[in-house]
């Protein structure tokens, strides 16, 4: 008798063999119940094997959950491989293939009841009904009127179930029940006008070209590199009605929520006659909407999907293309078990199916362009903006001499920031205020002994949020009550030091007074759908100064806006990171790209502390192939990716000593028989030493294989006897080294 290897649900990775019963079709990936104690539970199928592995009799699986596999031999094949590259268990990945909004017994579809007519009755028949039942008489003539011949029961109103039941055993209706989509962009949506495919320019011919081809034949993944406002956009939907037209299904990727509902209305606006066939996966959804998404995309019913990082296990069938936009953005890592790269998992996926996949960015990342400059990739570029417009002219502004100019605190806002902000009030036209830090103040800070009030959690300064009135850990959530006077030597003057998108918002509240402004962060974007709403309302010009953090620094299109500031360029630059000049020079480049996307120039004023800096002169010109060749080389000279694979191995613990002693231990073990070229760091304490209550540790490691590094480490933690206070966390390709 065949055995299977069942994950059974829950939150612990338990893992149990059970014996197929005769006759039982059970394959990988699919549902069943199985015996476990003295009750049955839920599990996935791993895997099955030939013959009895065990010396015992194993208890039988008892049914099917699902007729059918839910989880696909590709996307199964997809997950071993996460597992072994990443080090993590097939358990942990399996709950991404799967998740829990599917797995969970709790969750099912949406029902309601549906009142049929199959045929509109005779005269007599309702002459009849008119005089003796009224009630009858009124349902029926609402079916007939109604252009399907159908109604929901729910609709009929109250005291309508004893004349459906009446006109049901007449024979005169049928009762079905039927599913009703939870649709999670049916709410304060605008309605969405009909878009017809634009004429391409010779570039964007030849991109959808070299698209199109690997639709029909799938061979190397394509960078498409185009500068903001080439038409990328335009490219990945004509290639998208290219596959469908083929009957092929297609994957859109982005690298953050708040871009969904704009690429979701851009797709449903060209795929008007197909509204219903867009499905939408994100971590934003709730559990029944995740659960009747999930299911319409495995049904076939769904033909694209749009969503985040997850949402590139979305179980498409007849998978023709997948599309990554700004594949450069570290977002599509991720951060908690299993550690995978969306990225690079939608490329190993594309490999599996196999279909064509497009890797799209204005500063792709350097891994990426290494691989097109090493054969591995085919490069597709666009040089030009799509409408003819130049690209917006940068400036930069050196804040130490706008200080002395003021002779006084250094300023937010520059004068030549503020003139331009004035300029385009005066003209009707919109802008948009960059700066990726949250909050009203960095900090509180005793002028007088230098307290500064932190988190008891995290070493890190607590940040003045003032719409709360407290002061708020941006690493755990922590929130304390904001002090009067210095809780060290008891000094009223504790003064608040540096600033953040609130402040911006009540400078430029008494600065321009007639301006209307809307903050998007993650303070002001709680409520749900409030970022659509906002980003709407900008759109129609309700709103003339947008102020946000990196969530409005990419993929937005708004023609209007003609002029783009970036208050701080130097946050991110001078942080203890190989990639920091890399992530600021893509984010001024993206953001900087938000303005001229119209038919009027646009203008971008970077202020910053360090204006000689490569990343923000290379930003400046727009000049990507410089920024590239310099800093390639730089990485090639120390061994860092994309010429090395990097990963970080963290010890953590309430127990600074505990978690210090662990990872020296286990770094004594890796250096033991390492493979060779890897090069195995120091135990340090992390750039951020505590956090959520824990003290941490690590050690970075570099080589030239990946597998080689994972294995090793994952060889080294099974043997090694942790203590019960101390978690060890792996994290191959790290992107995040604090």
């Amino acid at each position: 008798m065949p055995n299977a290897r069942v994950l059974i649900d829950g939150p612990s990775e338990l893992v149990f063999d059970y014996a197929i019963p005769a006759g039982l079709p059970v394959q990988p990936g699919c549902r069943v119940r199985v015996p476990l104690r003295k009750k049955s539970a839920t599990g996935t199928v791993l895997a099955l094997s030939d013959g009895p592995q065990e010396d015992f009799a194993l208890r039988e699986l008892e049914s099917l959950v699902d007729p059918e596999p839910l989880i696909t031999p590709v996307l199964l094949k997809t997950g071993r491989w996460i597992a072994d590259y990443y080090g993590s268990s097939l358990e942990s990945v399996v709950r991404s293939l799967l998740p829990e909004a599917v797995r969970t017994e709790e969750n099912s579809a949406k029902t309601r009841r549906i009142a049929v007519m199959d045929a509109p009755p005779a005269d007599e028949v309702l002459a009849k009904l008119e005089k003796r039942a009224a009630r009858q008489h009124a349902v029926l003539s609402l079916l007939m009127h109604s252009p399907d011949r159908r109604l929901a029961v729910a609709d009929l109103g109250e005291g309508s179930n004893a004349a459906l039941k009446a006109l049901e055993k007449a024979g005169l209706i049928r009762i079905e029940t039927e599913e009703v989509r939870r649709d999670p962009e049916a709410d304060g949506v605008e309605e969405i006008l009909e878009s017809k495919p634009l004429t391409l320019t010779p570039q964007q011919a030849k991109a959808l070209e070299a698209v199109n081809a690997s639709i029909a034949t799938p061979g190397k993944p394509i960078l498409l590199l185009g500068v903001t406002g080439s038409g990328k956009t335009e490219v990945y939907l004509q290639a998208a009605q290219h596959a469908l037209d083929l009957g092929k299904t297609v994957l859109v990727l982005v690298p953050e929520i708040s871009l969904t509902p704009q690429t979701v209305q851009r797709f449903k606006a060209r795929f008007a006659s197909m509204q219903d066939k867009v499905a939408v996966l994100h971590s934003n959804l709730s559990q029944g909407e995740r659960f009747d998404e999930w299911h319409r995309i495995r049904k076939g019913i769904a033909r694209i999907v749009i969503g985040a990082r997850s949402a590139v296990f979305a179980p498409l069938p007849d998978l023709g293309l997948i599309l990554v936009d700004e594949e450069h953005e570290n977002s599509y890592k991720q951060e908690n078990p299993p550690r995978y790269h969306g990225r690079d998992v939608a490329v190993l996926r594309a490999a599996f199916e196999p279909c064509a996949v497009v890797l799209g960015s204005a500063t792709p990342s350097l891994e990426s362009w290494q691989n097109t400059r090493s054969g591995k990739y085919q490069i597709v570029r666009l040089d030009q903006r799509a409408d003819g417009q130049s690209m917006p002219l940068v400036r930069v502004v050196d804040m130490k001499l706008e200080a002395t100019k003021h002779k006084g605190p250094h300023p937010i806002l520059s004068d030549k920031l503020r003139t331009a902000l004035e300029r385009r009030l005066e003209k009707g036209e919109q802008s948009i205020l960059f700066l990726n830090r949250r909050g009203f103040a960095r900090s509180l800070q005793c002028p007088k002994c230098g307290h500064v009030c932190q988190c008891p959690h995290c070493a890190v300064a607590l940040t003045y949020h003032r719409t709360d009135d407290r002061l708020v850990c941006h690493v755990c959530g922590h929130q304390a009550v904001v002090p009067r006077k210095c809780p060290e030597c008891h000094d009223p003057a504790i003064i608040l030091q540096g600033y953040g998108t609130q402040k911006v918002e009540d400078v430029l509240q008494r600065l321009l007074p007639k301006a209307k402004f809307a903050r998007i962060d993650a303070d002001a974007m709680r409520r749900k759908n409030a970022l659509r709403d906002t980003l709407n309302a900008f759109k129609a010009h309700k709103i003339d100064i947008l102020i946000g953090t990196q969530m409005i620094a990419k993929g937005l299109h708004f023609p209007n806006v003609t002029l783009v500031g970036i208050l701080n360029a130097d946050v991110g630059l001078h942080v203890p990171d190989f990639r920091a000049g890399e992530r600021t020079f893509q984010l001024l480049t993206q953001v900087a790209g938000r303005a001229g996307r119209g038919e009027l120039e646009g203008e971008v004023i970077v202020q910053t502390f360090t204006p000689h800096s490569p990343s923000i002169q290379y930003a400046r010109q727009h000049d990507f192939d410089g920024f590239s060749d310099q800093e390639l080389e730089f990485r090639q000279q120390f061994a860092f990716p994309p010429f090395a694979h990097c990963a970080v191995l963290t010890a953590r613990s309430t127990h600074e000593r505990r978690a210090e002693f662990t990872l020296q231990t286990l770094h004594r073990r890796l250096v033991e028989n390492a493979p060779p070229h890897l090069h195995i760091g120091e135990p340090l304490p992390s750039p951020l030493v505590k956090s959520h209550g824990q003290f941490r540790f690590q050690i970075t490691l570099r080589g030239p294989a990946a597998r080689p590094l994972s294995r090793h480490v994952q060889q080294v933690l099974e043997k090694t006897s942790l203590p019960d206070d101390v978690t060890v966390v792996f994290d191959m390709d790290a992107q995040n080294f604090s």
